[in-house]
C-alpha cells in the first residue's frame, strides 16, 4: 500500500529518477521521511537533518546544520552570502549521485551525530543575538524565503528574529513565522505599512484601522 510519501515521489515531474535514487540512499540510514514545505525531508528523532531541494540546473541535498559537517570531499556549497548553518550538496544526475554516494552517506551520518551531541545553531552576532531553531529550519528549507529575508535591512531582520524567538512554546513560534512569511516575501518589515495609507511611510502609523471602519 502506498502512503502519501510514496505518492509524492510517484507524482514528481522534475528530477524524478534522481530523487528516487537519493530516497533509496536516505531511507537506508536511521532517518524518518516526511514531506515538509513541499519537499522530501529527513529527520532523526524529530530533528531535521536534510531536505531534497529541486532547482532548475541541479538537485540539492540541503543539510540544515551543514556548516558543522567536515567537508572531506569538498562538496558543500553555501546557498547564500548570509546563510549561517545551512549547506547544500548538489547533484545533477543519477550517475553523479552514484559517484557521490559514499560522501552523501558520510555527511548524513555526521549530521545525525551533530544532533546526538546537541550542537546548537550559531549565527553572526551582528545580525541577531537570538536565532530560533524553527526560523533557521524554515530558511534552510525555503531558498526563496531566505533570499527575501536577507535582502531586508539588518534592523528589519532583527525585529523579526526577536518576534519569532519571544514565545516559549515552539508551536507559538511556528504560528508567528507562518503569519509573517507573506510580509517577508513582499520585502516588508514587521512594522512596515501594508495598506498604503500611513503618513509615516514606510512605517505603519495605524492608518489601516480606517479601512476596518469603512
Amino acid at each position: 500500500m502506498h502512503n502519501k510519501n510514496d505518492e509524492y515521489f510517484q507524482e514528481l515531474k522534475q528530477w524524478k529518477r534522481e530523487m528516487l535514487a537519493l530516497r533509496k540512499i536516505l531511507q537506508s540510514e536511521p532517518l524518518q521521511e516526511s514531506i515538509k514545505w513541499g519537499n522530501a525531508c529527513y529527520s532523526w528523532e524529530d530533528k531535521n537533518i536534510v531536505i531534497l531541494q529541486p532547482f532548475k540546473s541541479y538537485l540539492a541535498l540541503g543539510f540544515f546544520k551543514g556548516a558543522f559537517i567536515s567537508d572531506t570531499y569538498q562538496l558543500m556549497v553555501k546557498p547564500g552570502k548570509h546563510t549561517q548553518a545551512g549547506r547544500q550538496l548538489r547533484v545533477e544526475s543519477v550517475e553523479d549521485i552514484q559517484q557521490k554516494q559514499v560522501a552523501i552517506r558520510q555527511y548524513v551520518q555526521q549530521a545525525i551525530l551533530i544532533e546526538q551531541k546537541e550542537i546548537p545553531l550559531q549565527v553572526n552576532e551582528s545580525t541577531a543575538d537570538i536565532f530560533p531553531a524553527e526560523w533557521a529550519t524554515r530558511l534552510a528549507a525555503t531558498p526563496a524565503l531566505a533570499k527575501a529575508f536577507y535582502q531586508l535591512t539588518p534592523g528589519r531582520q532583527r525585529a523579526y528574529q526577536i518576534y519569532f524567538s519571544t514565545p516559549q512554546q515552539s508551536a507559538t513560534r511556528e504560528r508567528r513565522i507562518d503569519k509573517m512569511i507573506p510580509l517577508i516575501l513582499c520585502g516588508k518589515g514587521i512594522n512596515d505599512c501594508t495598506c498604503g495609507l500611513s503618513k509615516k511611510m514606510p512605517y505603519c502609523d495605524g492608518s489601516h484601522k480606517v479601512l476596518k471602519k469603512n
